[in-house]
């Protein structure tokens, strides 16, 4: 266990270190997945805070997703934070995908993420 554990965390910084060279100051999408739920947020690193955020534990999206551990989950937390970002003025990102391989769930929240008005 603690050997994933210690590889999960080289994964996930290295591709944060990897970010933090390209980001240029943009804010970064961070997304995190379990196998219940879907969590992604907009954080802006130099000012430390929380730009805009969307998880599939929110009351509104609940009742209308199926279970918030699938694609079509990972695709309405996209377009909701997408929307939540632009209404806060935010265009423009760096995805950090965190230890997740670009895959399934994780790739669908990007797209409807790109879909939704962000650029990365």
């Amino acid at each position: 266990m603690a050997q994933y554990q210690d590889a999960t965390e080289r994964r996930k910084a290295r591709v944060r270190r990897a970010l933090r060279a390209t980001a240029n100051g943009r804010p970064r999408l961070s997304v995190h997945r379990s196998s219940k739920h879907i969590y992604a947020q907009i954080i802006d690193d130099a000012r430390g805070v929380t730009l805009a955020a969307a998880s599939t534990l929110e009351k509104d999206l609940r009742g209308s997703l199926k279970t918030g551990a699938d694609i079509a989950a990972a695709q309405a937390i996209g377009k909701l934070v997408a929307e939540r970002a632009v209404a806060a003025g935010v265009k423009d990102v760096v995805f950090d995908r965190g230890a997740f391989i670009y895959h399934g769930r994780v790739k669908a929240l990007a797209d409807a993420a790109r879909e939704g008005g962000l650029n990365f």
